[in-house]
């Protein structure tokens, strides 16, 4: 064969070659992604929950790129409207709930029709009298089911947590138990337990005990029966008491000592019960 066109050959199965590669790497970047994350968060005040949301927004748009689904961030609440949240199939609460009775409304249809949840930490808090007093009995009675803050542990340390129902699709990759990333640890006026709507995922295990360093006697936990991560089953949610990071506030430094997103095992629950909560979402345009 005359060399001229082996040449012409050469370069026609490099050109499709090029076309091939441009075209499945368009499809990969416009192509549909699985589904589509949301993310609110305020990001004021505690300076350990504003390291959380910096941190959750790095990492979440991290694990987006590598799993194929697509994160937006937000610190408008005016978003959470019906038609913002069409677009999106999970919604995340990284540091607090809405307060506008609008804005509250516009949730709790979107749940009610079909929308899944991920909430922090901070997002179940509320005590009355508080700057987040609980006056949304929907949210923290029966959508959470944890009804009011009561105390917690101080410093934020580390948990041995017991995983209490291995089959779900967010814990079976877990072991039995493991070692959670530094937080600061919620009691609640509700038993969980008691409601038949709940199912716990996970606990403290009892080895943790004493649970938190002080100086306060009562910020120590010796005994008893924590829940930090359930869901519930007449919605597609689930709340993770996780999101306290250690900040050095003795030397006032705000210096961040502890990352939550540094632990291997935790963050795979949190990726599991990301997927579970996108792939079974029938809410949101699917783009």
């Amino acid at each position: 064969m005359p060399s001229g066109k082996i040449k012409r050959k050469s370069i026609y199965l490099i050109a499709c070659c090029v076309v091939c590669f441009l075209i499945s790497s368009a499809q990969a970047q416009t192509g549909s992604s699985k589904f589509k994350v949301i993310g609110f968060f305020t990001s004021r005040n505690d300076q350990a929950h504003i390291s959380f949301v910096h941190e959750s927004n790095s990492w979440f748009a991290k694990m987006a790129a590598k799993y194929n689904f697509t994160y937006d961030s937000t610190k408008d609440w005016n978003n959470l409207n019906s038609e913002f949240l069409s677009q999106y199939q999970v919604v995340l609460f990284f540091d607090t709930r809405p307060d506008n009775p609008t804005h509250r409304l516009a949730f709790q249809k979107y749940m009610e029709n079909g929308g899944a949840w991920m909430g922090f930490h901070f997002a179940g808090f509320a005590l009355t009298p508080s700057d987040f007093p609980q006056n949304w009995d929907w949210y923290h009675n029966q959508f959470l089911g944890s009804g009011s803050y009561v105390s917690n542990t101080w410093r934020p340390t580390s948990a041995i947590l017991r995983v209490e129902d291995r089959k779900h699709p967010a814990t079976k990759h877990l072991p039995k138990t493991f070692k959670s990333s530094p937080s600061e640890w919620y009691r609640w006026s509700n038993d969980l337990r008691k409601n038949a709507d709940i199912k716990i995922l996970l606990s403290i295990d009892s080895t943790s005990f004493p649970l938190g360093t002080g100086p306060k006697p009562h910020e120590i936990w010796h005994s008893g029966y924590y829940p930090v991560v359930w869901t519930n089953k007449n919605y597609k949610m689930i709340y993770l008491n996780m999101g306290h990071n250690d900040m050095d506030y003795e030397n006032k430094t705000n210096k961040q000592l502890s990352f939550t997103y540094d632990n291997k095992i935790q963050n795979r629950l949190i990726l599991d019960a990301l997927i579970w909560l996108g792939s079974g979402s029938k809410k949101g345009k699917r783009k």
